[in-house]
């Protein structure tokens, strides 16, 4: 009976310590602004921020802080994923084409855009939205708007999500990031 009390012990010991945690939303299939399949297991190893974007909202100047952000942080590991969204006043009625020539001619991002999905909650969901802020979600809760960014670990785990307007070069982002890409 000691024995197993002893292996029991052992066992749930090194699960609770061992393991890493099972959050990570890499494995969920999107697709690229073209149409290209792709996940998170595309940016294996890197920090990513997330965030839904539109054209016509007035926080679409966002998308310079995306940039800048992207810029000055992508040789460490970083990059930002932009998906477009039209769920919130209509404000991002373009094709996926339309968005692309949008976001390159007007903000010059270089960063990945994705095609457009839905990220409110409901049927027509993604996934990816559903497994960050679904009710049993890394940070539930619904999307409140436009620009909503969610922080996600060189390992795949959802880390912090930050409100639409926290813009992406806040203090409270950058140490957030900062921080993520200090993790190995």
């Amino acid at each position: 009976m000691k024995k197993l009390i002893t292996i029991f012990l052992l066992f749930g010991t090194i699960s609770l310590f061992g393991a890493k945690s099972t959050n990570s939303v890499q494995g969920i299939p999107f697709k690229d602004i073209d149409g290209n399949p792709a996940s998170l297991k595309n940016y294996d190893g890197k920090v990513v921020l997330i965030v839904n974007v539109a054209s016509k909202c007035g926080l679409t100047r966002q998308y310079r802080g995306l940039e800048a952000t992207y810029r000055n942080y992508k040789s460490d590991g970083f990059v930002v994923l932009a998906f477009p969204c039209n769920d919130f006043g209509g404000q991002e009625p373009g094709t996926n084409a339309e968005i692309k020539e949008f976001c390159s001619d007007r903000y010059d991002v270089s960063f990945p855009l994705m095609d457009k999905i839905s990220v409110k909650s409901g049927p027509k969901q993604h996934p990816l939205y559903t497994a960050l802020t679904g009710k049993n979600g890394a940070f539930p809760g619904n999307v409140k708007w436009n620009f909503g960014k969610f922080l996600i670990g060189r390992d795949g785990n959802p880390i912090k999500r930050f409100e639409p307007g926290q813009k992406p070069d806040d203090a409270k982002v950058i140490a957030a990031i900062e921080a993520a890409l200090k993790q190995k």
